[in-house]
């Protein structure tokens, strides 16, 4: 954990209005995970909210165990949004549109629904991937997170991470060939 994070823990630890520093440093980087993760920005909220009010709840029982604290805001995020699905019994999704999107003007209507096609057909492989791969993916592509960082935040090692992430992009390879989008 980070000499700032520490010192912010500790003192969260005694005041919980010091919260507000831990807060204000990673409400961003967990927001944008759990959008990532149900897609609505009205529940995003929640569940970010929900992630924070567990976490001060916790954080008296909190000890540094080698990862850092940021990685345990994930932790009960994804416990947060995981246990937000099997509630709701709602499907995983992620989206991809944050990787690369085409300008439709420079398409013509037949490219364009095929994009279309591809990105929901995408959407729904996704959903179909163990939720570790689905982590890894968010992480990469939402977060801009290196391999280091998301084994940080997961508590698996670089090397873990890149065999998933390389096992995940394998998987859609062979999945979108199979439904003849790529050759």
């Amino acid at each position: 954990m980070g000499a700032e994070d520490q010192i912010l823990v500790e003192r969260a630890k005694r005041d919980p209005h010091a919260f507000a520093a831990l807060y204000e440093k990673y409400v961003d980087k967990i927001y944008t995970y759990l959008y990532y993760r149900v897609r609505d920005r009205v529940t995003a909220e929640e569940l970010t909210s929900t992630t924070f009010q567990r976490a001060l709840e916790a954080l008296p029982r909190y000890e540094f165990r080698g990862a850092p604290f940021e990685a345990w805001l994930y932790r009960i995020a994804h416990n947060t949004v995981a246990n937000w699905f099997r509630d709701n019994e709602r499907h995983k999704t992620v989206s991809l549109d944050s990787v690369h999107r085409s300008r439709t003007d420079r398409h013509n209507v037949e490219d364009i629904v095929l994009l279309s096609e591809m990105r929901e057909e995408l959407r729904q492989l996704v959903k179909k991937l163990p939720s570790d791969w689905q982590e890894v993916l968010v992480l990469k592509f939402a977060e801009g997170a290196t391999h280091a960082e998301i084994g940080r935040i997961m508590g698996k090692s670089e090397s873990a991470v890149k065999s998933i992430y390389y096992r995940t992009l394998k998987a859609l390879r062979k999945a979108f060939k199979e439904r003849e989008f790529i050759k």
